[in-house]
């Protein structure tokens, strides 16, 4: 029967036992067309003279074989060497995370914060920088009104109660959050709650703020001294400042001092620290606990009807006026009435309003019912998918939900437009990276306290280390922890040397603590793939919570601070030398978007640099960072005009990063352009960088304008110049050896994006079926020319194997129905598929079955003629 042809057909001469034996001849001038008949071997002459010039053409051959074998190597192995790949497809998908995170299309350069401790926009004018200036405050009195806003106000984290409980039964509460989170607020709730009936009793002073600049030491003396005894019952808040170089933390003996001096005079403490090694030992003991943050929505709620009330002239209670001056403060306005003492209300009950925004017992909207149909167009704003993605931050601290709530209030009340209400939420990610950086270092300057011990160690590496994690994190943001974390303490080491070049910088090697540098960089982990070795195993990833904040941490870190560029840069280059892809394809995407900031700067110390190294990896890390430059409009005309200049006078090494950055095809004006940059760079010098040509040919062919690509090829293929064909047939070899995913920067959902693990060719065949004809022609052109003919058919062997997975389910089926009936049309082609069959079917190592044999001729072969043959055979 005609499915038995590829075991048992009569006419089909027995093919050779070796697997790699030659392809037999296809007949001259097939109806393909031209078909590079001057590669096809000459008959035999009958004279020795012509037996030995046949002799010698056969090796000529043999030799340019050779030599097109070694085009259709991986340019991007010559470091490991041809035999061991590289992971492209590990490259291309760290890429397209690194372009996600920083591609989130907010113009922070055009937001005008020249004064960001206070920000105005329309008629709002809020103080957002008193976090530092609250370090300034001395010894004090709280103001009993702040009290009582504290008491009417405070939105309760989760846990409060556990809190408050604690306070009360050990007098002495350590305290732990990250700034700006809303914990000296806590701080200031639980101590007016546990004083207001104890013995200070409506003393004015019955909470005080310490001065930070004393230690706990001091605090244990001034609460003996009680000034002079009359006060009892107080309340103490102590911020210290652990992270200035040399501070020691107080030790558990220093606690214990105080916490006796608390019980004895009837009073109370709570010690508010920064989550951070210096910290932990504090949190980990008896008196530590940590402060979680107040819940987003119900903040924003509550501000959000305070200022809508104040509008328009509801009633707002005495102290009600909640304020953005304290980046750390805690809530909003909510009128609830005094809190209840028993510790029967429910562990972290929000007290705002809740998120449609419902009225606060005690307040009333006006008569006409404006305030109430306010608060539903409020809601509808707050949850607008422009203004969420404007504001770009998962979560607001307290100070970001009094300027959120204070800008829809302004809208819904017309006095801020829409273009002023998305800026101004933009904002909120930029004075964050803004407060993370401003005068870091300043505290290098500062002496050590003078409480008679000596710093342990140099304090440089522990100051800088936050703010190199929020950096490595702004970068590297989706790749792993480990990864982020390692990356960082290299930017330590840069920035501590740049600080201080004349001192070798102490390298703690265990005050890492994770949840600690989640909470300081307002970051989240995740399990999710990680690519190790051309696999992907499930790793701890970490990302930044907030789509805005990787952007805005380097936007502040290269307008703002001009001395950190050169620590940064050198640590861009050690990156670039990473041996994995989600580490320095990653760090390109981000050195591209940092030479947007300052193309300059970026192109004289990274790009170019990096674009003339001798490895390929620091030249694909220039050639993806000048592709990253050219996704921005106002910086294509150069990033082409530098290309187009590499492409034609450059050295070796700057036209190869050129045809990197070419096969993005953003590197160009049209794909015209692209192609015939990247074909004066495959067939400039003997072809010697013919590889990484056709390679950026191939990585076009996943973009719309795949068809042009697919006509150039085809006009190589009938150049008169044999380095033009050499051009179009490695490229064609390439297109069927290259995997969907090593090339294509769509995410999965597209059509080819679902087919990561397809050959190029296949993928393309089955999902461009306008296409087929062509890819069909390209392919067998490759096939019936002798210099391509091994490779191509080694090529094609790898093709039909991908028809079906080892466990027997459908791979490329699709694919190689669509392409293989338009391979083998002819007669000849049949029967040299069938030689394929039969030599995969005898394979020693990898044999094919007789089942998947048949199965796949049924694929090439049409029933229709597959009959006629069959009829043929049996007269």
């Amino acid at each position: 029967m005609a499915d038995e042809a590829v075991a048992e057909h009569p006419a089909e001469p027995a093919a050779p036992k070796a697997k790699d034996a030659r392809a037999p001849e296809a007949p001259r001038g097939g109806a393909r067309g031209d078909d590079n008949a001057k590669d096809a071997p000459d008959a035999p002459g009958s004279s020795d003279a012509a037996d030995a010039e046949a002799a010698e053409r056969e090796k000529e051959r043999e030799r340019a074989a050779d030599r097109f074998k070694d085009r259709t190597r991986d340019p991007l192995a010559e470091e490991q060497g041809e035999e061991e790949p590289t992971d492209a497809a590990a490259a291309t998908r760290a890429r397209r995370s690194g372009q996600k995170l920083l591609a989130s299309g907010r113009d922070l350069i055009g937001f005008d914060r020249s004064d960001v401790g206070r920000l105005h926009i329309g008629d709002i004018n809020i103080g957002l920088d008193a976090r530092r200036s609250g370090l300034s405050m001395r010894d004090g009195p709280v103001p009993e009104d702040e009290l009582l806003r504290i008491r009417r106000t405070h939105i309760e984290p989760e846990g409060y109660v556990r809190l408050r409980r604690a306070l009360e039964a050990r007098r002495l509460l350590v305290l732990g959050g990250a700034p700006g989170t809303g914990r000296a607020s806590t701080a200031l709730a639980l101590l007016e709650e546990v004083t207001r009936d104890g013995e200070s009793g409506q003393n004015a002073e019955r909470v005080r703020r310490a001065d930070p600049e004393r230690g706990v030491r001091e605090l244990a003396a001034q609460v003996v001294a009680g000034e002079g005894g009359r006060l009892r019952g107080t309340g103490y808040l102590l911020e210290p400042a652990l992270d200035r170089p040399g501070t020691l933390p107080p030790d558990g003996m220093d606690l214990d001092q105080l916490a006796s001096a608390l019980a004895e005079r009837g009073s109370y403490a709570v010690v508010v620290v920064s989550v951070g090694s210096a910290a932990n030992p504090l949190l980990a003991g008896r008196y530590g606990a940590i402060c979680p943050p107040a819940p987003t929505r119900e903040l924003v709620a509550v501000r959000l009807r305070k200022r809508l009330e104040e509008e328009h002239g509801d009633p707002v209670r005495a102290g009600g006026g909640g304020s953005a001056r304290d980046g750390d403060g805690g809530g909003g306005l909510d009128g609830h009435a005094d809190r209840d003492r028993d510790g029967g209300r429910d562990e972290g009950r929000a007290r705002g309003a809740d998120q449609g925004g419902d009225r606060p017992r005690g307040g009333g909207p006006d008569e006409d019912g404006s305030l109430s149909r306010l608060l539903e167009r409020a809601a509808e704003l707050r949850e607008d998918p422009e203004v969420t993605e404007a504001v770009g931050l998962d979560d607001l601290r307290p100070a970001e939900a009094e300027l959120f709530a204070s800008l829809l209030a302004g809208h819904l009340l017309g006095s801020v437009g829409r273009e002023e209400l998305l800026s101004g939420c933009r904002g909120l990610a930029a004075v964050q990276a803004y407060e993370w950086f401003a005068g870091v270092d300043r505290a290098l300057a500062a002496p050590p306290p003078g409480d008679g011990r000596a710093p342990v160690r140099s304090g440089t590496a522990a100051l800088f280390h936050p703010v190199a994690f929020r950096i490595a994190l702004a970068v590297l943001g989706g790749a792993s922890h480990s990864a982020v974390s390692a990356a960082a303490h290299l930017l330590t080491w840069e920035l501590s040397v740049q600080s201080d070049p004349d001192s070798t910088p102490a390298r703690p090697l265990f005050c890492d603590d994770p949840e600690s540098d989640l909470a300081l960089s307002r970051a989240r982990p995740a399990d999710g793939p990680v690519d190790v070795a051309g696999a992907e195993v499930t790793g701890r990833l970490i990302f930044y919570r907030g789509a805005a904040l990787p952007a805005a941490v380097l936007a502040e870190l290269w307008d703002r601070h001009f001395p950190v560029r050169a620590p940064v840069v050198r640590w861009l280059r050690l990156l670039a030398d990473d041996p994995r892809p989600q580490v320095s394809m990653r760090a390109a995407v981000a050195a591209g978007e940092l030479s947007v900031r300052d193309f300059e700067h970026g192109y004289a110390e990274l790009v170019r640099p990096l674009a003339e190294a001798p490895t390929p990896r620091r030249r694909v890390f220039a050639a993806t960072a000048l592709d990253q430059a050219a996704g921005h409009a106002s910086h294509r005309r150069a990033v082409r005009k530098v290309v187009e200049d590499w492409s034609r006078h450059g050295t070796p090494a700057l036209r190869w990063t050129a045809a990197m950055a070419l096969g993005y095809g953003r590197s160009a004006d049209s794909m015209d352009d692209t192609l015939d940059a990247l074909a004066r760079i495959g067939v400039r010098d003997d072809g010697e960088q013919l590889a990484v040509a056709s390679l950026n040919v191939v990585r076009l062919l996943t973009l719309p304008e795949c068809a042009t690509v697919l006509r150039r090829l085809a006009d190589w293929t009938g150049h008169r110049g044999e380095e033009y064909q050499d051009l179009a047939l490695v490229s064609i070899v390439r297109l069927a050896l290259t995997d969907v995913d090593e090339v294509l920067d769509d995410e999965p959902g597209t059509p080819l994006g679902d087919r990561g693990d397809w050959p190029l060719l296949l993928a393309l065949a089955a999902t461009r079926p306008e296409l087929t004809g062509k890819l069909a022609d390209l392919f067998w052109t490759a096939l019936n020319t002798a210099r391509s003919r091994d490779v191509a058919f080694d090529a094609l062997e790898t093709l039909l194997r991908s028809a079906s997975r080892k466990d027997g389910r459908a791979w490329t089926r699709e694919g190689l129905a669509a392409l293989l009936p338009a391979l083998t049309a002819e007669e000849h082609d049949q029967r040299r598929l069938k030689w394929l069959l039969r030599r995969m079917m005898r394979d020693q190592d990898r044999p094919l079955t007789e089942e998947r044999a048949r199965a796949l001729w049924r694929l090439a072969v049409p029933a229709r003629q597959r009959r006629s043959d069959e009829e043929e055979s049996h007269g």
